[in-house]
């Protein structure tokens, strides 16, 4: 598998996730590290010191270390979906902005000493605006997936495993619909593969 790029990711990562939806969406094979956070392996470190997934060692040896990035390069070099002509950067900066700081606190309360009650009902109404743009069409930029969806749903996914059963009580009918059917979709089965820990001298695995 030489002259492939190496990611190093985490399967639940959302971060992670999204990368690989547009690996997976742009057709762009890959060797994969699946990594361990308790455990971060020194190539990860050495690449990129931040050692956070997920991270893209290009055959030239140039790094990529920020999900959107992945996602942009990978889809700047085939895109037979049209993900690149749906995007909008305002709502995915809210995601990974507001959203993600709100989501941390709900989801790791005694981690950060906060209030889950109070950043789960700041979520709720950052996933409203989501609700009503879903009322009036199937994606947030239109009728077809894009890769403003990409990059916000497995966010959402994480959401919702909070409190699913909350989760399915709110009167979000639409974004439930949006994720589960993200959910059920070939695309996320494939790209949620189950691996055994990355360590130096395995055999590579190649994704997709």
């Amino acid at each position: 598998m030489s002259g492939l790029p190496i990611l190093y990711s985490f399967r639940r990562c959302p971060y992670a996730i999204r990368a690989r939806l547009a690996l997976l969406a742009s057709e762009t094979c890959c060797a994969i590290r699946e990594i361990r956070l308790s455990a971060k392996p020194a190539e990860l470190i050495a690449f990129s010191p931040k050692a956070t997934v997920p991270v893209m060692i290009l055959p030239d040896g140039s790094v990529i270390d920020q999900s959107l990035g992945i996602m942009r390069w990978a889809l700047a070099r085939y895109d037979p979906s049209g993900w690149l002509d749906r995007i909008d950067e305002a709502l995915i900066e809210t995601n990974d902005g507001p959203f993600k700081h709100h989501l941390d606190r709900a989801k790791y309360p005694d981690r950060h000493g906060e209030d889950a009650s109070f950043h789960r009902d700041a979520c709720i109404d950052l996933l409203g605006p989501i609700e009503d743009r879903l009322t009036g069409s199937q994606y947030l930029c239109n009728n077809e997936p894009g890769l403003t969806d990409a990059a916000i749903l497995p966010f959402v996914r994480q959401f919702a495993s909070i409190d699913r059963e909350g989760f399915n009580a709110l009167p979000m009918p639409h974004l439930r619909g949006w994720l589960e059917q993200f959910l059920v979709s070939p695309l996320f089965e494939a790209v949620m593969l189950r691996l055994v820990p990355w360590s130096a001298g395995d055999s590579e695995i190649r994704f997709p």
